[in-house]
C-alpha cells in the first residue's frame, strides 16, 4: 500500500540529552539502537533520479525491506511547502540478496549506500506518528514522522526552533559534507567516511 510521508529532519548536537527529553514527554523507544544498511537502486543513466524517485533495499537488523518512494500529488500535500512529502510504497522481503539479484536482471544497479544506527521512538498519543534519532557517519539526526500539526507541536514541546530543521535526503547531506571536506568517499557507509580525505595543495 502507498502512502504519503510527511516527515521534517533536524541536525541533533547531543543525541543523549535529545532522547532523554523524549522519554520526558512521554515517548517511548519503539525500536531500540539498531544498525541498518540501505542500498539505493538505479539505471546507469540514473532514470529513477532524474524522476525524483529511489528504489531501495534496507537491511534494519534481520529485517529485509523494498521500498519506493516518488514526488506527491501537489493536491494532497501541505499547503506549506516546509515539509519533505513523498509517496512511498513498501514491504518486507524475505531474501534481500535475491531481490538485489532480480533488481540487476531488470537493469537496476546499486547506486548509492548509506549506513546508520537507527532508534526509533513512538508516542500512544498519535500511534501513526514517531521519532527517528539516527547516528550516520557525518552526524546524528532526528526525522519527524506524522501530521504536519503533530510535527509542529512536537518542535513547540522539544523547544526545537523549526528554522534549524531541513528536508535533505541522506543523499544530499553526504554530498554536502564531501563538498566541505574533500573526502573521497562515494558511499555513506562508516567505513568509506572514516578514510582519510584527499591532500589538498
Amino acid at each position: 500500500m502507498a502512502n504519503a510521508e510527511i516527515e521534517l529532519k533536524l541536525p541533533v548536537s547531543d543525541p543523549q540529552a535529545f532522547q532523554s527529553r523524549l522519554r520526558d514527554l512521554g515517548f517511548y523507544t519503539q525500536t531500540p539502537r539498531t544498525f541498518e544498511h540501505n542500498t539505493l537502486y538505479d539505471t546507469p543513466s540514473r532514470e529513477l533520479r532524474s524522476r525524483t524517485e529511489i528504489l531501495r533495499i534496507r537491511q534494519y537488523g534481520d529485517t529485509y525491506t523494498v521500498t519506493h518512494k516518488g514526488l506527491a500529488d501537489p493536491k494532497s500535500a501541505p499547503s506549506s511547502s516546509r515539509y519533505k512529502v513523498r509517496i512511498e510504497t513498501e514491504t518486507t522481503v524475505a531474501d534481500g540478496a535475491a531481490l538485489a539479484s532480480i533488481f540487476k536482471h531488470l537493469g537496476y544497479l546499486p547506486a548509492f549506500i548509506y549506513e546508520k544506527y537507527r532508534t526509533e521512538w513512538a508516542s500512544a498519543e498519535v500511534p501513526t506518528a514517531h521519532v527517528v534519532v539516527d547516528e550516520t557517519p557525518i552526524g546524528t539526526y532526528a526525522e519527524l514522522e506524522g501530521p504536519p500539526e503533530w510535527i509542529d507541536r512536537t518542535l513547540l514541546l522539544l523547544e526545537i526552533d523549526p528554522a534549524t530543521c531541513i528536508t535533505d535526503s541522506y543523499g544530499t547531506l553526504f554530498l554536502k559534507w564531501k563538498k566541505s571536506t574533500g573526502s573521497p568517499a562515494e558511499n555513506l557507509t562508516f567505513a568509506e567516511v572514516a578514510a582519510p580525505a584527499l591532500a589538498t595543495s
